[in-house]
């Protein structure tokens, strides 16, 4: 099995990834240069003195919660300091299917969390809890995959969801929140 630390640094460093991505890039520069990191975060200088060195994004750029979160993750690695690069999930299925959502989805983004010595210390991802429940709720709304309808309906599904990751500045407070808890509780 390819280690982690193989992994990483067969990555693109997370400027380079966003520099040549042909789909979402103005939505994830976007998100970056309207988010702030919240003044005073006490955990911030918490996890200053932390052992996490690196992040090991697993991610495609198509990906619509990949442009959420990770502006989100790029203004909390550079207050931390943290070496960011990004794994292609499409090119090679072995490092996602180490991370599976509920065990079979091979869902994105996944952050990996790595100290200096590339062992993984935290993992995060795909989506903050409030979000998954806002995505759930909106897809209930969907009928039946066998309704003639299903195809057009989950489209304008899709649409709204994006729409609501682009500019609902709440749900990139709770990206930020549960990143940040996430590794305050190790």
């Amino acid at each position: 099995m390819t280690s982690l630390e193989t992994y990483f640094n067969n990555s693109q460093p997370l400027d380079q990834y966003i520099a040549a991505m042909t789909e979402n890039k103005e939505n994830l520069e976007s998100i970056y240069h309207s988010f702030s990191l919240p003044n005073n975060d006490q955990r911030l200088d918490q996890l200053k003195t932390s052992n996490y060195s690196k992040v090991l994004v697993i991610s495609e750029d198509w990906c619509g919660d990949a442009m959420m979160n990770i502006p989100i993750l790029k203004h909390i690695s550079e207050a931390l300091n943290l070496e960011v690069r990004v794994f292609h999930r499409d090119e090679n299925t072995d490092l996602i299917d180490q991370y599976l959502t509920n065990g079979t989805a091979r869902s994105i983004p996944i952050f990996v969390f790595l100290n200096d010595n590339f062992e993984q210390v935290s993992v995060w991802g795909p989506r903050a809890k409030q979000v998954q429940h806002f995505v759930d709720e909106t897809r209930a709304k969907l009928p039946a995959k066998d309704d003639p309808t299903y195809e057009d309906k989950s489209a304008e599904t899709h649409v709204i969801i994006s729409n609501r990751y682009k500019t609902d500045s709440q749900m990139w407070k709770h990206v930020y929140d549960s990143i940040l808890d996430k590794l305050i509780t190790i």
